[in-house]
């Protein structure tokens, strides 16, 4: 039986280094079909991705999420973030999460995926929950993306509260926005490297 470990604490890892980050020379917005399909065509270079999602935060309570309103795939070079306004981008965006012999991994994904079914018709396959990589190995509490940097890679990965919150369903992303979410899925895929490549 593997030992029982903890996640380091905050505190400890806003002591560390800070982790490498994709900037906006290294990332594609998606917010047309065309758009979309170009970066299809660059993404099935790859044997896995990174992937995470972005709703608009909802206040009001018993208020439902119409989100996710961005979907984040990544790749060791790039990161994607495609906008989910524009039907021909959703429907990319679907059939990319639909294609078969791709990991697909992040963290915390089952929000994401009931959502990802409501709103692009799809069941996505291929899919890992890097936190249940992280429990056969000892861990006891989910470790989230800032987490398993500190243990894998003894860096800190910066979030922004303030973009995390932000209005995801802007027609206008701003480069924080696009640079917090395309690193959310580029730290997944760095995770799932350093843990061997597990499958699914």
């Amino acid at each position: 039986m593997p030992p029982r470990l903890e996640p380091p604490s905050a505190d400890a890892i806003a002591l560390l280094e800070p982790f490498e980050r994709l900037l906006m020379d290294r990332i594609t917005l998606c917010a047309t079909g065309d758009q979309a399909r170009r970066a299809r065509e660059e993404l099935l270079r790859a044997g896995a991705w990174g992937f995470d999602t972005e709703s608009k935060p909802t206040f009001v309570r018993d208020e439902v999420s119409d989100g996710p309103h961005t979907l984040q795939l990544a790749t060791p070079e790039r990161g994607y973030v495609f906008q989910l306004h524009d039907a021909d981008c959703r429907a990319e965006a679907g059939a990319l999460m639909a294609v078969p012999g791709i990991v697909k991994a992040g963290f915390g994904l089952g929000d994401d995926l009931r959502r990802i079914v409501r709103k692009l018709g799809v069941v996505p396959v291929g899919v890992l929950e890097l936190n249940t990589v992280f429990r056969a190995r000892g861990y006891r509490r989910d470790m989230g993306v800032k987490a398993a940097v500190a243990v894998l890679f003894n860096q800190r990965f910066a979030k922004s509260k303030k973009a995390s919150t932000s209005n995801w369903a802007s027609p206008r992303l701003t480069e924080s926005q696009l640079v917090y979410a395309a690193n959310d899925a580029w730290a997944a895929l760095r995770v799932y490297q350093a843990l061997g490549a597990p499958q699914p």
